[in-house]
């Protein structure tokens, strides 16, 4: 006995996405042996795009039953019965949840009418409810509405049954199969060949688009954790996904800084944090006609050899106006001072640049720009090595000057004296705020890692 059912839901976020309609048909295989169809009072508002998707508005739920008013009914109904539904682990999950909110147990074997159609009817450009019944004949009365939807899905089951010569449905309601558990798009076949190592895996629509890109210490487990996630962040993200691959890194700061580059260059929708590349500003030079050098800031783009990169206008100021006192460099020539003539301190006789001509325009050049090399030369330029993908090899990350150059992989026993030989084997990747945040936090909590070390 097969109880098909559908949900209509507020389409809030977290605990707020409540049942606004349920319809469950028990279906024998044959025919429908009974029905139970509500409206529900879901105790708080309807997103408006729903209401406009169902037609389903606060005024027309306002004076139905709350859940907990039906919730022995779709107990009763479901009692014995294989739990079908369009993408069921959504229908299922939040049955779930409101049922277990009012202490009841809810266990019930689940069948995916999404699944089912990938495996007994293959080719189809889309296996939603919509575009199955528009390509099977199937006419749907009530479209986005919970009773127009559960009998389309009926009519659709029975047609599946009909086609299933192999024992499909067997083998899905099996256990150890999983078949019933993940997602409508993604074939069981995918999740069994992840691996459990290091790494980063993306997320893929039908279309073969990037949808997410996350890291790993275990690549298959986390990427079931977000296949069994009860939350709607989760579970969208897993209905839209239908195909997952990975690169498998080794060390987990690799992972971390490759997370970070796929991010900013795929900017995939159901990622949040790091799609910004943050750095904007930075620190360059010129000489003016009468052969003065000048250290200014802007933004990046208007540069075209920066000496040094920061994240906004604020910090370049401070770096300047450090330079200029500890070098006792001209302010106006800093990029400090936007005026004519003389700088403030020179009107103040304070000024040991060149304003007050203490000394030739070339010797004030070789003193700002011996500044500036001393100043680079406190950035730090070292190379962290660590676990690779096998034995054989280590992961290595190069930060030059302060800056990220990128990371790659050495043979385990090559003997590699320089920095610049080990600069052969790096792949370039951006620097940025967010890499830098991921080095240093690496660096502090792998202090006493013995896979982990630092070369100067």
């Amino acid at each position: 006995m097969y109880a098909v059912v559908d949900i209509e839901t507020t389409g809030l976020r977290g605990d707020d996405n409540k049942i606004t309609e349920i319809s469950i048909f028990v279906f024998d295989g044959e025919k429908v042996v009974k029905e139970f169809t509500s409206l529900v009072n879901p105790e708080v508002s309807i997103n408006y795009r729903i209401s406009q998707l169902t037609g389903i508005t606060d005024n027309m739920v306002r004076t139905a039953p709350k859940f907990y008013e039906i919730a022995q009914e779709v107990l009763e109904y479901t009692e014995g019965c294989i739990f079908v539904a369009h993408n069921v682990n959504f229908d299922y999950n939040i049955i779930k949840e409101e049922l277990t909110s009012l202490g009841a147990e809810f266990k019930r074997k689940k069948l995916c009418t999404v699944r089912l159609s990938r495996k007994l009817i293959q080719g189809q450009q889309s296996y939603s409810l919509g575009a199955l019944c528009t390509s099977l004949g199937i006419t749907i009365h009530g479209r986005h509405r919970a009773r127009g939807d559960a009998e389309a899905t009926v009519i659709l089951l029975k047609k599946l049954l009909d086609l299933d010569k192999d024992g499909i449905f067997e083998s899905f309601l099996n256990p150890k199969s999983r078949q019933a558990t993940l997602p409508p798009l993604l074939p069981k076949a995918v999740i069994d060949a992840l691996p459990n190592t290091t790494g980063v895996y993306y997320f893929k629509d039908v279309n073969g688009k990037i949808i997410y890109v996350g890291k790993a210490k275990d690549i298959k487990q986390r990427v079931l954790s977000h296949i069994y996630s009860k939350t709607n962040k989760e579970q969208k993200l897993c209905f839209e996904t239908a195909d997952i691959v990975y690169t498998e890194t080794g060390s987990e700061l690799v992972a971390l800084l490759l997370e970070s580059d796929e991010i900013k260059k795929q900017y995939p929708k159901h990622n949040r944090a790091q799609k910004r590349v943050r750095y904007s500003y930075g620190v360059g030079t010129y000489i003016d006609r009468k052969g003065i050098l000048h250290i200014v800031y802007n933004k990046l783009t208007a540069l075209q050899n920066p000496l040094f990169k920061f994240y906004n206008q604020t910090e370049c100021r401070a770096f300047l106006e450090k330079l200029c006192e500890e070098y006792e460099l001209c302010p106006r020539y800093c990029n400090l001072q936007q005026i004519t003539g003389a700088c403030f301190h020179y009107h103040i006789k304070s000024c040991k640049g060149v304003c007050r001509d203490l000394e030739s325009v070339s010797s004030y050049n070789e003193r700002a720009l011996e500044a500036l090399r001393l100043t680079s030369g406190n950035i730090t330029t070292y190379l962290i090595k660590d676990i690779g993908r096998d034995k054989d090899e280590r992961a290595i990350v190069l930060i030059e000057n302060g800056i990220y150059q990128g990371f790659g992989y050495v043979k385990a026993k090559k003997r590699i004296a320089t920095l610049e030989e080990y600069a052969a084997h790096i792949t370039p990747k951006q620097d940025n705020t967010d890499v830098q945040k991921i080095i240093k936090s690496y660096l502090r909590q792998n202090k006493d890692n013995e896979s982990v070390s630092i070369e100067n």
